[in-house]
Parts: C-alpha cells; structure tokens; sequence
C-alpha cells in the first residue's frame, strides 16, 4: 500500500510553516492549524506519531528543531511514510552537508521545493538516492560552517544512471587500491532458566559491506547456509563438504541484490553501491552457538546476609577472545555493604541500579573466572517484601565469532577491466539481550 500523500509541511517548533508542499486536492489548507491546534498544543505530541482528525491523519516525525507532517485522506502505509522521511532528510543533509534544522532550511528554500517535486509525485514517493537526484539537480545548498565540504565528481549519462538498472551506482568511478571490506555483525538474546535450560534465544544478524571498486563490477557472495549448499550440491551431484549448513530465516536484502539470480542459483549476485551500505538482515532460531555459559548461586542467609556465587563460562575456541565483558547481577534495595572475591576483572557495587557490577576487559575462551559475594542487608522493623530476584544481564563483544555459526564461503569480484582486488572479512558477535534468570 503506498503512501499517497496529500501534503507535507515543515514546521519549527512553534508552530510556524517553514516549507510545505502540497501534492493533492482532497485537503484544506488549514490542515496544519488543526495540526497546531490538536497536537501540538497539548501534551499528547511524543505519545504517538500517527493521529487522526476529522477524515485526515497525520504522521508526523520530530527531526532536530523541525518537525516534518505528511497528510493523508485515505489509508496509507506509515512505516512508508515514516520510511520516506527518513531517507528525504538524509538526502537534504547531502545537500546540505550534514545539516538539517531550522536555519537550513531557510537557507535553502528553492532547492528544496525543487527536490520535493522530484521525490514525490502526486503524493507517491519517488527516487530518493542522492547519487541519482545530484546528477541532474545539480544546485548546491548552502551549507553550514560546521559542515565538512564534500566536492562531488561530475559524472555523464544522468539519464541512463536515472532510468537503467543500476540506479545505485555511478559510473565512472576510479580507485588505485580495489578493496572490499566485509562485517558480518550479530546480536545474540538469550533467555535462560536459574536451572540452564534455554527459554528463549535467537540470533538478529546483519552482513555490512564497504566497497572501493573501480568500474561496475559484479559481486558473487557464496554463505553457508542451508539452501545454497543443497543447490550446490546438486549441480556437483556429490555431497557437500562446506561444514556446517545453517537455516537462515526472515532475511530481507539491500535493492542491488539480484533476487532472480538468488532464486535460481541461491547464491548473493550484486553490483555493490560505492561506499558503505547494508547488503542484507537475517535471523537465525536454530542451532545457535552460545558464547556463555553462566551459573549462578544465591543463597539468602536470614534477613541479613546473602551470598553470591557466579560462574562464566565462554564457551568459544581458546585462541580468541571476548571484549568489554559486563556482568550484572541483582541484588535487594536494602543492601548495605558488599565484599568481593573475583579470579579475573573487577567487580562493585552500583546502587543505582541496584547490582553487583563485574567487569572484564579482556575474557579469553574455554575459561571460567568466578565471583563471589557477601551482601549485607539494611534490617528493618516491617515485615521484609519477598524479592523477586531479576535476571542476571551481559553485555559483551566477541570478534572472529559467530553465535549462527555464519561464514563466507566465498566472496568473487569479476569487472571487465580484469584488476585485482583486497577482499576483507570480519565477524562480530555482541549481546542483545542477554539475560540469566537467578
């Protein structure tokens, strides 16, 4: 469902129409004082950014000091709408130069009229890439003091780049070193018993790219996942020997991916846009490689004392290592006073949120540091609340591991021109949310 927009109004925050555009006959022109009036006058603005008034509704989206309105009379898609926000604005910060509040878009009137007529059409969104709007809207805005200058190279054949396939990319494009830099980042959320039995994990991953090529070069990512090595296979008529197949599940894809090669081949074909970019998003529910293991203990001595006992361990090789290792674990309101024993890191109390602080700079694989605490408690006159002992939380960074067990099989570059590239993988495993019941 698209948008279809009536209007779009910048507006400061008093109120004031800085900028609006309007792409439909089906709406007053006093839209934006029901706007002022209804919304903004009243203590119901930050609590949603959909309302309806009348037979109209208004999305609208707070960006710096402006506040930008889409008006719509029939049913529209929001997250459209809001999605299209999004990527207007970042197109004004390319003209702009990083910029976008009140004075920038004083000072930039004209320009952005004329790219509001380009990126919508009767009220349906249109091309918002700046790559392809700068070839051909070639005004510069006026940008501000603080912004960095960014000379764009003039680049020919607008209307081809505008109405061919690769609408992503410009031609021309020169480097002395050809490099591609690929991350693959996951977040795993874990949901773990007191007894070790998992209640909930998954794993959110998503696979960054950042490309120096020459040229317009075709990109082959080959994955080990489930369905591409099965294709593989059979094309070899022979079982595959990749290691492990992975099911990989609601993985959504970057626009220059050929989704009519990866249907057939079941391999990732692209012509890559320059710079950096979000090749794809997945997420994986099955067979996920934990980095953690902990076991915790604690022992509620009277109403007085406690006792705590945490065991962590990782679970990965022995040759790496995880980063910025925290550990939080709960401990009642009434504490007092703490005493720590740690075999590696440092640990503290942090009363304002009420828990045991354990920090680890540096965790290497296959080991099991532990801690253990003394926890005294305030003793008090009324009869004592029952504790509902929240989870214990990690927070962590582990390079060079995947929690999906993710890995590239592959990565082919072929350009006419036939030079050589630098191909560059890394992986990075985080935490999500990472919790262990106590």
């Amino acid at each position: 469902m698209p948008v279809a927009a009536s209007a779009i109004y910048f507006l400061n925050l008093r109120g004031d129409v800085l900028i609006n555009r309007l792409y439909r006959d089906d709406v007053g022109g006093n839209m934006v004082d029901a706007f002022r009036m209804q919304i903004m006058q009243t203590k119901e603005l930050g609590t949603c950014p959909v309302r309806q008034i009348g037979g109209c509704s208004f999305l609208y989206m707070r960006i710096s000091n402006v506040y930008i309105v889409i008006v719509v009379s029939s049913n529209a898609n929001a997250a459209c709408a809001f999605k299209f926000v999004v990527e207007a604005v970042s197109l004004f910060k390319s003209y702009f130069g990083g910029a976008f509040d009140e004075d920038a878009i004083r000072n930039n009137f004209v320009l952005i009229y004329e790219l509001l007529d380009e990126i919508m059409d009767f009220g349906y969104p249109q091309n918002l890439s700046p790559e392809i709007l700068k070839l051909y809207i070639t005004q510069e805005g006026v940008r501000s003091p603080f912004s960095s200058k960014a000379v764009d190279r003039p680049v020919p054949n607008a209307t081809l780049q505008v109405t061919g396939a690769v609408g992503w990319r410009r031609e021309g494009l020169v480097y002395k070193k050809n490099e591609v830099f690929l991350d693959i980042v996951e977040s795993v959320n874990l949901l773990m018993s007191s007894k070790g039995s998992v209640l909930r994990c998954d794993v959110t991953g998503k696979i960054l790219m950042k490309c120096f090529l020459s040229g317009m070069p075709d990109l082959k990512l080959g994955l080990n996942d489930k369905i591409g090595l099965e294709k593989e296979s059979q094309l070899k008529s022979r079982p595959s020997k990749s290691g492990k197949t992975i099911e990989l599940d609601d993985v959504t894809f970057h626009q220059c991916v050929n989704l009519t090669r990866f249907n057939s081949e079941k391999t990732v074909s692209f012509v890559p846009p320059d710079g950096e970019f979000e090749l794809m998003k997945y997420r994986i529910t099955e067979g996920v490689n934990l980095p953690f293991r902990v076991l915790p203990t604690i022992k509620e001595l009277g109403r007085t004392r406690m006792e705590v006992n945490v065991k962590v361990k990782s679970v990965f090789g022995a040759k790496m290592f995880a980063l910025g290792v925290v550990i939080k674990i709960p401990v009642p309101k009434q504490t007092a006073k703490t005493n720590f024993q740690v075999t590696s890191g440092k640990a503290k109390y942090n009363p304002s949120i009420d828990c045991l602080v354990w920090k680890i700079r540096k965790f290497p694989g296959q080991t099991e540091p532990t801690l253990s605490a003394e926890v005294e408690l305030i003793s008090t006159i009324t009869e004592k609340k029952s504790w509902t002992r929240p989870p214990i939380q990690m927070e962590f960074q582990v390079p060079m591991f995947t929690a999906s067990g993710l890995r590239v099989r592959f990565l082919k570059v072929w350009e006419k021109s036939g030079y050589n590239t630098v191909e560059w993988v890394r992986y990075i495993t985080k935490a999500g949310s990472y919790e262990i019941r106590c």
